[in-house]
């Protein structure tokens, strides 16, 4: 019962000497009502009190007060700006090829690190992403600042960040159809096939899972409701393939040409 000591004794120091504690008193004094701010602002653990944060970092993911990951964003961008520089720094002694390695290395393996709890975010969100990405496509091919990127990324082959997320969210159940990953992820997923009365339907044939109802807005970022949308909106014959090296070659080439396949190849844009 430490906890337990450990309030009364703090409830305890907000009263007179000899005194018996009134919390309850309906004419508080400054000096009592400001210790129970104080403490309703931090946990007790044990001997030490552990202050309330507004921005907190879980597995490496940054989420405030609101749940928001608007401070995410600024928190991480700088990081891979920061990297940015130094490698354009020595771009020219490296090369291309080198470059490519590093800017793969240490920008976008982090830019794709986790994306997919961006799930469902407008692009206005995603905007500070997209404009590492263009940076780090400008890093690698040595374009001058003022130079737009579209045809830049094509040439490397890079998805955008808008697509890298639904890429993630496949993948991730691609992997769960196979059984390759934790429990928690494949209970998630229910096929169709599988829910009595739904069997005979063409969806079941396809390997679709069932789509959670949600009622907000936020519901349909979940796993369960975004990924399942991105799942069942893929090519019938790309769901069906076994081999994870097939399917991640075969989805990068589908969404990279669902991206480009209406732009103008004859001028850039932003």
């Amino acid at each position: 019962m430490p906890q337990l000591s450990l309030g009364l004794k703090a409830v305890s120091s907000t009263s007179t000497p000899g005194a018996a504690p009134n919390v309850y008193s309906s004419t508080p004094t400054r000096q009592r009502y400001s210790g129970l701010v104080r403490r309703r602002r931090c946990i007790g653990c044990h001997l030490r009190a552990i202050p309330s944060l507004t921005v907190v970092r879980d597995l490496g993911v940054w989420f405030n007060a609101e749940l928001s990951v608007s401070s995410h964003f600024s928190r991480v961008t700088q990081t891979y700006f920061y990297h940015l520089r130094r490698i354009h720094a020595v771009r020219r002694q490296l090369g291309r090829d080198v470059t490519a390695r590093l800017v793969t290395a240490l920008v976008l393996s982090y830019l794709d690190y986790c994306n997919s709890v961006l799930a469902g975010l407008p692009a206005s969100s995603l905007a500070p992403f997209q404009r590492v990405l263009h940076a780090a496509a400008r890093t690698v091919l040595d374009l001058k600042p003022h130079d737009r990127v579209t045809l830049a990324l094509q040439e490397l082959h890079w998805l955008s960040v808008a697509e890298k997320i639904p890429y993630k969210l496949c993948l991730l159940v691609h992997k769960s159809l196979l059984g390759h990953t934790p429990e928690y992820i494949s209970d998630l997923l229910t096929s169709v096939a599988n829910i009595p009365g739904r069997s005979t339907l063409r969806a079941s044939s396809c390997g679709n899972p069932v789509v959670p109802w949600t009622r907000r807005r936020i519901g349909d970022r979940a796993f369960s409701v975004a990924a399942l949308r991105a799942w069942n909106g893929l090519p019938t014959e790309l769901k069906l393939l076994r081999s994870s090296d097939s399917f991640c070659r075969d989805l990068k080439t589908f969404l990279f040409d669902s991206v480009y396949r209406h732009q103008d190849m004859d001028c850039y844009s932003i």
